[in-house]
């Protein structure tokens, strides 16, 4: 999520009928079927999503892209961790997991988090509340009880621990509190490495949405609400690191108009009314999120994309890049042409039926 704080302005043969050569061939087409499938499952890149869904809608369009890269079985979505507090965020992304067909997808929580309940409408909880005509949740959920999931930079420790080295691409697109707390964690039962020294050895690329680049008196949302962990973050974070700043997101507004005439095959569906919800129809939202998504999936080749460097983060807020050819923190640009192509695209992506609705 991204806005201007309050203190500044990603891809019939010929029969064969000796019964001993059928058996072999079989079992051999199976193997090769087998193989390819797990071949498959590898080429998917491992992903796990850090939100602050309920805040702003960008979130939410972001979240349905991941689930048609895992139709397109371009991803395997590890896990989703929350970073906005409160019951609704995870109960609306159980509610998304479970319309879009992952219901298995881990979710993670935060306790005691950034103060943000107030800074927008929480969709999260419009949707969570939702009723049909016979006063039953208009969506369905898969989990019971939301007070039960585990904490973030916990599920993070026991999910990494169990990928392969160098697999994992973590998309941040909300406060860097769960990522901070990751690499402050000790060893555990999970895995005798510290939480940096796991993150070093499991995660190749962190994408975040954060920052601003193009403005130096511009104090950027996801920054401003936890400068610390964002100093850390940007600081210590030992893999390299792509952000997608404010000025990239704001200059590709998805459509009112594809809200309103996009999803007719669809009696009710949790993005849109999650959008109707968030601000007074009609409207056209920045989808700051949605890029850094795009990027972390399909890579660079709808951006500009800045030389190494690192990036610093004041008092305040602000933040600034400075070029070093031994630096590993980048940042995404856009010029109009570029803009237009990516919006093209995240409508192609978001208005597609799911593979798993019914």
């Amino acid at each position: 999520m991204s806005k201007i704080s309050a203190i500044g302005s990603s891809i019939s043969g010929n029969k064969l009928y000796i019964t001993g050569f059928v058996f072999l061939i079989a079992f051999g087409a199976c193997t090769s079927k087998d193989r390819q499938r797990a071949e498959v499952v590898s080429d998917r890149q491992k992903m796990i999503f850090e939100t602050d869904i309920g805040n702003d809608v960008d979130d939410a369009l972001a979240l349905d892209m991941l689930y048609k890269y895992m139709d397109a079985g371009d991803i395997d979505l590890l896990a989703i961790m929350i970073n906005k507090e409160g019951p609704y965020p995870g109960e609306y992304t159980d509610i998304m997991n479970t319309w879009y067909g992952y219901p298995d997808v881990p979710i993670g929580i935060i306790l005691n988090g950034a103060d943000c309940e107030n800074d927008a409408t929480n969709y999260a909880k419009c949707v969570s509340l939702m009723e049909n005509e016979n006063e039953n949740p208009m969506f369905q959920r898969s989990l019971k009880d939301y007070s039960k999931l585990p904490e973030a930079h916990i599920l993070y420790r026991k999910i990494l621990a169990q990928q392969p080295d160098h697999s994992v691409t973590v998309v941040s697109v909300g406060f860097s509190t769960n990522l901070a707390r990751l690499l402050d964690t000790p060893a555990d039962d999970f895995s005798p490495l510290t939480g940096k020294e796991l993150v070093a050895s499991k995660v190749k690329l962190l994408c975040t949405m954060a920052g601003c680049f193009n403005n130096p008196d511009l104090y950027e949302y996801n920054i401003v609400k936890d400068i610390p962990a964002a100093r850390k973050v940007f600081t210590e974070w030992p893999t390299p690191l792509v952000t997608s700043p404010f000025e990239v997101g704001i200059a590709i507004n998805y459509p009112a108009t594809s809200i309103e005439n996009d999803f007719g095959w669809a009696s009710v569906h949790p993005m849109v009314e999650a959008y109707k919800c968030y601000l007074e129809m009609p409207y056209d939202r920045p989808t700051w999120d949605l890029t850094s998504v795009l990027y972390s999936v399909e890579g660079s080749s709808y951006f500009n994309i800045s030389p190494a460097g690192k990036i610093d983060i004041t008092d305040k807020g602000a933040t600034s890049f400075t070029a070093d050819e031994n630096g590993n923190r980048y940042y995404l640009m856009v010029d109009s042409v570029q803009a237009e192509n990516i919006k093209q695209h995240f409508l192609q992506i978001i208005s597609r039926h799911p593979i798993n609705f019914k």
